[in-house]
This record gives structure tokens, sequence and C-alpha cells, in this order.
């Protein structure tokens, strides 16, 4: 096997749209995906908009991340190895107006990334030579999002906010079939998706002060499930001695939809140095269409758990001023492969926010690792295992401080 040069080099993307990617930034990767509840106004939490409200009147942010990767593939007794980097998302944020924020950027949807091989002996002729088959298969591309998403508090403790999103983007899919024999037919087939639609993401998030010291914010989300201005391409050619015989075009038009996803969580605040989160999630993929064709695709869901420590942000010792933080998440899989369920996905995670000064600095370097276990439904399938590192960097500044000469 040979791996596609992309964001994703999984063989298992050759199913759906690939594998999706969730709107964490720096400090929710770390923390197990944990986003629903988060809400500081340090970082962006692009994951439920109503946390943009939090923002403070002087504070401009500008958040990037990437990724590096590094796979390892099982299957039997065969053993493979990939590496590859991505840009996981840009976005900046900064208030409109008392308990009114603003934030715009761009993230991944999915990624679509493989190159393999597979020889098969068939038959043998009346010669006694094995005739053999040779199934090449090849994915790219994957969809993308830019957002603009507006947070706003329409009680002192309660925020309600709504992404806007463009959704576009294309992906391939090819399978060619040979044969070692010149007198059998060869054949190739691509089946491509390309998709220019809207997207819709609400939060809601709910503050209650437990006591002294204590906070406890409750978040939800929706986004809107819909068929997708789309359309899918099926392509398929028989030939000969690289002569074309049969040549077959389809195309089809508003192929695709999104699920209608639900998500809730919670996270305990104490003393804003320790945080405490878990989240739930559901997409409704079951209901939804892919090339015209129901039931390809299974609910999934997703649990998530993690916490992030500070020790003391006053202090002079740079080591209490680090974020320190831990998560785990759990999910099912939405595609099926081969009418199969699919693999079921397992991860563990762990980071640092370090500060760019010491004592009081809102600036962070974001940098977690991440141990990410692929389970296939039947043994003997291909395994993933991923081990990655994202970096991310938070520019908070304060832009629209307001000086005064004596």
């Amino acid at each position: 096997m040979a791996v596609a040069q992309n964001s994703s080099n999984s063989p298992y993307t050759r199913y759906g749209f690939g594998q999706l990617s969730d709107q964490n930034f720096g400090n929710s990767q770390a923390m197990g995906g944990v986003a629903y509840g988060l809400r500081n106004g340090l970082q962006i939490n692009a994951t439920n908009p109503a946390s943009y409200s939090a923002v403070d009147s002087l504070t401009f942010l500008f958040d990037a991340g990437m990724s590096l990767q590094n796979t390892n593939f099982k299957e039997g007794n065969v053993k493979t190895n990939a590496k590859n980097s991505s840009v996981d998302y840009i976005a900046m944020q900064f208030r409109l107006s008392k308990g009114f924020g603003f934030t715009a950027g761009l993230l991944p949807y999915s990624s679509v990334g493989y190159n393999m091989n597979k020889t098969n002996i068939i038959t043998t002729d009346e010669y006694g030579d094995k005739i053999a088959t040779n199934k090449s298969f090849y994915g790219e591309g994957g969809l993308q999002q830019f957002f603009v998403g507006l947070g706003y508090n329409v009680l002192p403790r309660l925020a309600v906010g709504v992404n806007f999103s463009y959704l576009y983007g294309d992906i391939k899919h090819s399978t060619t079939t040979t044969f070692n024999n010149s007198e059998a037919f060869s054949s190739a087939r691509t089946d491509k998706i390309s998709v220019s639609d809207y997207k819709l993401d609400f939060g809601i998030q709910y503050t209650q002060q437990l006591k002294e010291k204590h906070v406890l914010n409750i978040g939800a989300i929706y986004s809107l499930g819909h068929d997708l201005n789309s359309t899918g391409y099926k392509f398929t050619e028989k030939y000969s001695n690289n002569n074309v015989v049969t040549q077959t075009i389809d195309t089809i038009s508003n192929a695709f939809a999104l699920p209608h996803t639900f998500g809730l969580g919670a996270t305990y605040v104490y003393d804003n140095r320790l945080t405490i989160g878990m989240d739930y999630t559901l997409q409704k993929w079951e209901e939804t269409k892919f090339f015209n064709e129901d039931g390809k695709f299974s609910n999934r869901t997703k649990i998530s758990l993690g916490a992030e420590y500070l020790p003391d942000e006053l202090s002079n010792n740079y080591l209490k001023n680090i974020r320190y933080r831990i998560g785990a998440y759990y999910s099912t899989p939405y595609v099926k492969t081969n009418v199969q369920e699919g693999n079921k996905e397992y991860g563990l995670s762990f980071g640092f926010g370090l500060p760019l000064t010491v004592n009081r600095t809102r600036s962070l370097l974001n940098i977690s690792g991440q141990f990410i276990k692929v389970n296939p439904p039947i043994k003997g399938m291909l395994e993933e295992t991923y081990l990655r590192v994202n970096i991310g960097l938070t520019f908070n500044e304060r832009w629209f401080m307001k000086w005064k000469v004596d």
C-alpha cells in the first residue's frame, strides 16, 4: 500500500465523505474534544458559537493551528507507515458591542487521501499460467468550510450563537482493474463529488454560579441537516490494449446531504484554574443520502472527557503559568465498509498551553499529542494507529484599549 499525500492517509476514507474533522481548536484538542461548555473568552471555541459572547471589549483574538501525523497500518502480518501534515484551522475573534462577539475563520469538514493496490490470482489458463487481476484504488480531496459566527448574551447567564458557513470542495474516488492477460478487458471507474452550499450551526450556553469560585457551564449545539447543492459524477470505461471499448458518464444532481447533529456538554470551573468537562454528540447520518442512495451510513456518536489545570497565573514561576491539559474520547463510525459496521475509534490526548511571556500573559502556544486507535469490526481487517502532534498559536492582544496622556 502507498499513501496519498493529503491531510488524510486512511484507506477507509474511500467511503462516504472521508474522514470527518471536528471543529476543535488547540485547547479543545488536548482535552479530548470537549468544547460545548467551554467559555472563557481567552481562546476561540468554534464548536459552540454561543461562546463568542465571552470575549471582552479590549481583545482581538487570532488563532491558527496545524498537525503533524504518523500513522501505522497493520493487516495480518503486513505493516506499513505513513507521515503527513495539515493546516487545521485559522480564525479571528473580537467584540462588536457589549455581550456581542464576532468570529470568522476557515475549518476543514472532511478529508480523503489513499492510494492502494491489490493483486489476486483468479484462475489458470489451459497452459497452466496464472491469470491475476490487479486493482488500484485512489482517492483525494475533501470539503472545507469558511464561516462567520455571532454570539450574544440574551441574559446575564444565557448566551446564544450561530455559525453561517459556506461548505465547498471536491472529492474523487477511482478504481482501476487490470489483468495480466492481454486478451482480457480492463476497466476503470471514477466517482466524483462536488459540493457548494451553506451550513448552519446553532449554540447555546448557560452559566450557573454554584458558590464562590465554583461555576457550572452547560452548552448545547445543533447543526441543520439538509440536502446539499451538489453534483455526483459516475464515470466508467472498459478498454483493451489501451483502446477504449465502452464509456459511460452519469451525472446526479443534489445527490448528497448533511446530517442533523445534536450535542450536549458541561464544564465545571474552579477559581478559573481547574476546568473539567464532558461532551456527547449525535450525528444522524442514517437519515442522509449518498449518490441518492439510502442506507449507506450509520448514526455517529462521540463521547469526550477532558480537563485543564492552571497552577497560578499570577506567579513569576513560568511552570505555574502553563495550562496542563488531558482528555479522552470514544466515537462510533458513520460509514459502513462493504455493508459492514464501520470502525470504532478511541483517542487519548494531553497537552500544554504555553504562555509567550511570564505572569498573566494572554497569548499562548498550544501543543498537544494524540494517540488514536481505529478498530475494525472484523478481526484481520486493516488496523490503524495514529500519533498526532497538534500545534496552535493564539494571539490574544488588547487592540482596542484606549490610552490616556497626562
